[in-house]
């Protein structure tokens, strides 16, 4: 009776509900939708440290007068354009020959390929430092075959630096989009190949018009996540540039540039909120054309 009063049941679970995810929703408004918000305010204020004081959309003109922003932003479309592609193809490539159950040492090659995507990302720093530097085996093993004759500075050109983030960005994470593709891959059913193998289709046609078809979601889930990590990288550049983006910015990203701004050099709080709100409005935006395209194709 008492239930009926107060409205029954259905309320009675529907507090409690509330109560239940309250704790929840209190730590995401805490540390999601407060730092929003805050970073939102910043974005129109100026000054240096804490000495704010608020400067309407001076920052946002900023941006573009400002040439080591759009260094930042050239180099991060660089990467976006450049290196999403290949680690998505790479990926898919690997999951296909892993798929094979003819395959002897599958299973230590699907292990030694996702194996970077859990390594110290200091240690694979380190690592990569090591390999790629003027005396490191990357160039004495070019030299010994006769591809070079004189050692490649991969760390001081700023083409050869990019082309090293590049491959460090593409050896880091494929082995994470691989997995999405090869559980994909293990679970589409076979008799659909066979059929197709009895209608004399060849090789390459099951897989372009099969395979393909068929992995769509995930290769839509795997091209936003990388573009996503893409247009935030800052990792693998601090580590290999220690913090810099060097040399002359030429691997700068707008995540070591939001950085910098915010902890390296004399602080701009403001400006690095608006040079953030550009990451956001990029993602959202090559997103939302990603899903489309996505969707026009099904049609």
């Amino acid at each position: 009776m008492a239930l009926a009063r107060r409205g029954g049941i259905g309320r009675y679970y529907d507090v409690n509900g509330w109560l239940f995810v309250a704790p929840a929703l209190g730590l995401i408004a805490l540390f999601m939708i407060y730092p929003i918000a805050w970073s939102l305010w910043m974005s129109f204020q100026s000054g240096r440290g804490m000495m704010m004081k608020f400067a309407g959309f001076a920052n946002i003109v900023r941006l573009w007068n400002d040439p080591v922003f759009i260094k930042a932003l050239t180099n991060t479309m660089t990467y976006f354009v450049v290196q999403v592609p290949i680690m998505i193809l790479l990926a898919l490539i690997l999951a296909s020959l892993l798929n094979n159950p003819r395959l002897v040492g599958r299973g230590l090659f699907r292990t030694a390929i996702f194996l970077p995507c859990v390594t110290s990302l200091v240690a694979y720093s380190v690592l990569f430092k090591g390999m790629f530097a003027i005396d490191g085996i990357v160039n004495s093993t070019l030299a010994a075959v006769g591809i070079i004759s004189s050692p490649i500075p991969w760390l001081t050109h700023p083409f050869w630096a990019k082309t090293l983030v590049i491959i460090a960005i593409t050896w880091r994470w494929t082995g994470y989009n691989m997995i999405f593709y090869l559980a994909a891959l293990q679970n589409i059913d076979r008799s659909i190949y066979e059929v197709a193998r009895i209608d004399g289709v060849p090789a390459w046609a099951r897989f372009t018009h099969i395979t393909i078809p068929l992995l769509k979601p995930v290769i839509l889930f795997t091209t936003v996540i990388s573009t996503i990590g893409t247009l935030q990288l800052f990792d693998e550049v601090y580590n290999l540039t220690e913090g810099k983006g060097g040399p002359s910015n030429a691997t700068l990203t707008l995540s070591l540039y939001i950085y910098n701004l915010t902890f390296r050099f004399m602080p701009s709080f403001g400006y690095a909120a608006t040079v953030s709100y550009v990451i956001v409005i990029l993602v959202a935006l090559l997103a939302c054309i990603q899903f489309y395209a996505a969707r026009e194709r099904d049609r």
